[in-house]
């Protein structure tokens, strides 16, 4: 069973830094892409970063410079650490992992706000 479970979201005053966690199991880890997406209120689902199983990576221009994706194989768990957050940043951060077939966790609340 592919379990994808997201962790480390909360509140945070702007400029302030949260590290967001994605433990996997039941997936071949180190051979997945994975990705972390946002949404936001009352807006789509959008990518914001996203790392491939050679730890390439790639970012959403809104992020490039604050959020940086990292990835342990040994873990089998992907990073999203994010600083010098804004209230823009507050939405519901997902993973997802991506091989032959694309599994999303429930997602994690993060909230950038004074």
């Amino acid at each position: 069973q592919v379990q994808l479970v997201e962790s480390g979201g909360g509140l945070v005053q702007p400029g302030g830094s949260l590290r967001l966690s994605c433990a996997t199991s039941g997936i071949i880890f180190s051979m997945n892409a994975m990705s972390w997406y946002r949404q936001g209120p009352g807006k789509q689902r959008e990518l914001v970063a996203s790392i491939t199983s050679g730890g390439g990576t790639n970012y959403a221009d809104s992020v490039k410079g604050r959020f940086t994706i990292s990835r342990d194989n040994t873990k089998n768990t992907v990073y999203l650490q994010m600083n010098s957050l804004k209230p823009e940043d507050t939405a519901v951060y997902y993973c997802k992992s991506r091989r032959f077939r694309e599994y999303w966790g429930r997602g994690t609340q993060v909230t950038v706000s004074s």
